[in-house]
């Protein structure tokens, strides 16, 4: 990858979203990528729509702005593609992932004409038999890196392993559930 990719989340307060970029831009800094990982808020409320963008390259980032032309877009909560234009700006050579239990068929009929690839997994399923809860943004995260292929799966593994000692230091149960959702979802992923 030498070129910079850029990455749009769609996502609802409270699901991760923010999170799930967040981690993936630490993941791709520890494989020696320049990264950029921020939200965007409206209203600041569980449930309310939020967004949260990613840049990674091989160089020096120099934009600090929104992205506004998207090569890829995860939509963690697929209630959204009825609220919001989750394709607005995206490159139709890039991908759109989706949460959902639909083929990326039944779901291109709500992308207002998108003519890339769409991608679905169904996220809920996955964290709920790995997790025992409904976390969707472990196996979306997962779900991006399959596929936009930003980084070596192997290697987004062995640095979420790491990421997940640090973050779930006094809950160390949680760790393998989290690690099987992910491993689960770079092969769950629909429509590559």
């Amino acid at each position: 990858m030498s070129k910079l990719i850029e990455i749009r989340w769609h996502g609802r307060g409270g699901q991760g979203a923010k999170t799930a970029s967040l981690l993936l831009a630490d993941a791709a800094f520890n494989t020696g990528k320049y990264i950029q990982g921020f939200p965007e808020y409206g209203p600041e409320r569980m449930g309310a729509p939020i967004t949260a963008y990613n840049r990674i390259s091989d160089e020096p980032i120099t934009i600090h702005s929104n992205i506004y032309e998207p090569d890829f877009v995860v939509v963690v909560d697929d209630t959204l593609l009825e609220a919001v234009d989750v394709t607005a700006g995206l490159k139709e050579d890039g991908a759109i992932v989706v949460n959902s239990t639909k083929t990326p068929d039944e779901i291109r009929g709500s992308l207002k004409g998108y003519k890339g690839k769409v991608c679905t997994i169904d996220a809920r399923k996955i964290s709920e038999e790995t997790l025992g809860k409904y976390f969707p943004n472990t196996p979306m995260l997962a779900a991006i890196v399959k596929v936009s292929g930003i980084m070596d799966e192997q290697a987004f593994l062995d640095d979420m392993v790491e990421s997940f000692k640090h973050k779930f230091a006094k809950k160390p149960e949680v760790i393998d559930g989290n690690m099987e959702a992910l491993r689960r979802s770079l092969n769950e992923v629909n429509g590559l």
